[in-house]
């Protein structure tokens, strides 16, 4: 057993866990956030996306004990004028169907509205490529993403 300290989604906490425990199994097992889902848990689906130190990760191939120390964020914990413009467009644009990818790609879409807000449709496309939808083909995800930069662009233009 090691014990870990992070802040998860503003808040400190500790857990002692095994030390092959993946950030996934801990937010899910341990911390009860069940908004990051497992899928293939290789890595590849990014439906466990979550931003550790701001930056996106697939919390099921990184350790617990890797990420001692770090700032982390959930689909439970997005808050601020670019979560809830995706939020809202996701809504909008019907970009969740099944909602199993929907916190990994809630994530992904906020670090792409913050990162590239003036992205093209293409690379909206290639920035998503990293998460598995089964359901809803990614057109409506990508009209989400695009909607939700604008609309974050317009907030901070009429500042």
């Amino acid at each position: 057993m090691i014990e870990v300290t992070l802040t998860v989604n503003g808040r400190e906490v500790t857990a002692a866990v095994p030390a092959r425990t993946s950030l996934a199994d801990l937010l899910r097992e341990h911390l009860h956030l069940t908004g990051t889902h497992l899928g293939c848990e290789h890595g590849v689906c990014g439906a466990c996306t979550v931003f550790v130190d701001g930056a996106p990760q697939r919390a099921c191939i990184l350790l617990a004990a890797s990420a001692d120390g770090s700032d982390v964020v959930t689909v439970e914990g997005l808050e601020g004028a670019v979560a809830d413009a995706v939020r809202e467009s996701f809504s909008a644009e019907h970009g969740l169907q099944c909602g199993f990818c929907t916190p990994g790609m809630l994530v992904t879409a906020c670090d792409i509205v913050a990162r590239k807000p003036d992205a093209s449709r293409e690379e909206i496309r290639l920035e998503l490529c990293g998460n598995i939808c089964r359901c809803t083909g990614y057109v409506n995800i990508v009209n989400a993403v695009e909607r939700a930069a604008k609309a974050v662009h317009v907030q901070v233009a009429a500042r």
